[in-house]
């Protein structure tokens, strides 16, 4: 897939939550207002026959404030996120909202960005939210308050900030923290970032071309691993790391694109690539005890591990409705969801995944457990909602 501008960073997140469609209302009216009021200008211009009439300056959504929406926990919601007591929920626009009971929902006043959120992480009352153009949040107290810690708008060609890169705008889709000092966060475009200090500062690295092939899980066939050529995707080298996920043990494992699977068992200072024994996407991963990871994604898909990626097998989902979240639970539990208001729930590792459904079947991008009566919290296409399985 090419190199992708500002419409293209748009259409690839449509692409992530595509089966489900969950993106495509939030990126599309971002920027639609500024794409119409740049054409009036070119052509005014041209009409003329003089110099071109002066771009309209237009605010980028990354660096405006988020608007209060009076329905906001019926818009789109893309992760959660527990922080303390309270749980936190990020979505399209900006949107961060707020309960300390599960039931009653209130919108965080003075978000300092309009970039839709992907994902959000917790220590204790520290957060961090990421999203479109690159933007990260973080709050230390427990999602009350927000600060811009970075972000990185696409440039258009010719631009002051030099030419057109397509990691400029590029979408962070995870972010993850191991204490309250040392966190990564990743993205399109196998973008990874890691920081040592809270996020005071962040640094790009290169894993994909720091990672040695891990050895094969099975007689030196090489199965289990891919070579920089076999990552290739229409001369894409960069496949997009969709999720991170950290094990007890301290490993962490990335999944992304075309099965692409990165390993680290040291903290993140050194990386091992892998791949899955299937080609499509995963869209995220849950850690679990010892080495167990389950990840999961397109059309149903989702495997699981018990050695950090050296074997994996398949969990029968019964489902070509691709999965776009999940939450682990006690006993190796997992809930996933997906689109059309599909969830797949196991009460404990030895179990199958047993199909459910929330009304109105909006796609779900995010579960939450609730302690106590085995309930849920649900995020997606049609916001916050709460699912009892029967």
């Amino acid at each position: 897939m090419g190199r992708l501008g500002r419409t293209g960073v748009m259409s690839w997140r449509r692409l992530l939550l595509a089966s489900a469609l969950l993106s495509s209302m939030a990126v599309a009216q971002e920027s639609a207002a500024p794409a119409a009021a740049a054409a009036p200008a070119a052509v005014a211009g041209a009409s003329a026959g003089s110099a071109a009439a002066p771009a309209v300056a237009w605010p980028e959504p990354v660096g405006s404030k988020a608007e209060i929406m009076p329905l906001v926990t019926q818009s789109l919601l893309l992760d959660l996120v527990e922080s303390g007591n309270r749980a936190i929920a990020v979505g399209e626009r900006g949107a961060i909202v707020i309960s300390d009971d599960r039931s009653n929902w209130r919108q965080v006043a003075d978000v300092p960005t309009r970039a839709t959120l992907t994902a959000v992480s917790a220590v204790g009352n520290a957060v961090w939210a990421v999203g479109r153009d690159g933007v990260i949040l973080a709050s230390s107290d427990a999602g009350e308050h927000w600060q811009v810690q970075r972000k990185d708008p696409w440039q258009p060609p010719g631009a002051d900030a030099g030419p057109s890169d397509a990691r400029h705008g590029a979408p962070l889709l995870d972010v993850l923290f191991l204490d309250e000092r040392h966190g990564f966060a990743v993205g399109a475009y196998s973008l990874f970032l890691e920081t040592s200090d809270g996020g005071a500062t962040w640094g790009e690295r290169k894993i994909l071309a720091e990672a040695a092939p891990a050895a094969a899980a099975a007689g030196g066939s090489g199965k289990w691993t891919f070579s920089r050529e076999e990552l290739k995707i229409e001369d894409e080298s960069e496949p997009h790391f969709n999720a991170i996920a950290r094990t007890s043990d301290g490993s962490l494992l990335i999944a992304g694109e075309r099965g692409s699977l990165l390993r680290s068992r040291d903290n993140g200072a050194n990386w091992q690539r892998l791949k899955l024994p299937y080609d499509g996407s995963m869209f995220g991963a849950i850690g679990f005890e010892g080495q167990r990871v389950i990840v999961f994604g397109l059309r149903g898909h989702a495997f699981e591990t018990d050695d950090l990626g050296d074997n994996w097998k398949e969990l029968a989902t019964d489902t070509e409705l691709s999965l776009l979240g999940g939450t682990k639970l006690a006993n190796g539990g997992v809930a996933l969801v997906g689109a059309n208001g599909l969830v797949l729930l196991r009460r404990s590792a030895g179990e199958p995944l047993r199909a459910g459904a929330i009304d109105p079947a909006g796609a779900l991008a995010a579960i939450l457990g609730i302690e106590g009566g085995g309930a849920f919290l649900v995020a997606g296409e049609n916001g916050i909602a709460r699912y009892q399985p029967r």
